[in-house]
């Protein structure tokens, strides 16, 4: 093969491969375009399916997800990256905060827990998001995996009102919360996520509601 046929060979193969290139980046541009809608469309499905078993749906008609306010770093959540507050409303008024919290001192490590706060100050709902506490021990508190289905753990949180939250703490600690033996440092932990994140609702509740639609909110420390 003389130097001048083996230039074109390599020539065109280049070629090709950068035309291989350039026509693979646009069918998975395409397919990304065609396909994100839809993704995004499921995991809000799957989110308010969520927020649902601590805020009824009843109680608020805005369009929750689209109507809140961003969070830098923030210690009194547990919030090391920042989050998000979620506002509901109802003919326009405050009807309640959904608030993104952490304990990070879960048995197991950090324990992910949206917190659901009515207006008035009281406990809506509380869920565990992720948690990797230990399976058959301290895994009640999630109602998912609480084998107690007609009264789960986490079920105590609903309806604390603003003005019980200083007892908001587990019965071994002197305060009312219930948990189950050997089990105490999941429970501590979630606990005492909650009651700070109702705190803070309590505290920010009139900042947090009229700070403008996703805007960078700095709440107390």
């Amino acid at each position: 093969m003389s130097e001048t046929t083996a230039l074109r060979l390599s020539a065109r193969t280049g070629t090709i491969m950068v035309a291989f290139t350039v026509v693979f980046t646009a069918l998975m541009a395409f397919t990304y375009g065609a396909t994100k809608v839809q993704i995004d469309a499921a995991a809000a499905d799957e989110k308010m399916k969520l927020i649902s078993e601590v805020l009824p749906a009843s109680s608020f008609d805005n369009v929750l997800l689209d109507d809140f306010v961003a969070l830098g770093p923030t210690p009194a959540l547990g919030l090391d990256e920042g989050g998000r507050i979620y506002r509901a409303r109802k003919a326009g008024a405050p009807a309640g905060l959904l608030l993104e919290t952490v304990a990070p001192d879960g048995y197991s490590g950090r324990i992910d827990l949206i917190v659901a706060v009515r207006a008035d100050g009281s406990v809506s709902g509380v869920r565990a998001v992720t948690h990797r506490e230990t399976p058959g021990l301290g895994d009640y508190i999630d109602p998912k995996k609480d084998k107690n289905k007609a009264s789960p753990w986490i079920a105590q949180f609903a309806d604390i009102k603003a003005a019980d939250l200083p007892g908001c703490k587990v019965k071994k600690d002197g305060g009312q919360i219930a948990y189950h033996t050997g089990a105490t440092i999941s429970a501590r932990a979630v606990t005492n996520a909650v009651a700070r994140a109702a705190r803070f609702a309590a505290d920010n509740h009139d900042r947090l509601f009229a700070a403008q639609n996703g805007e960078k909110f700095a709440g107390n420390p």
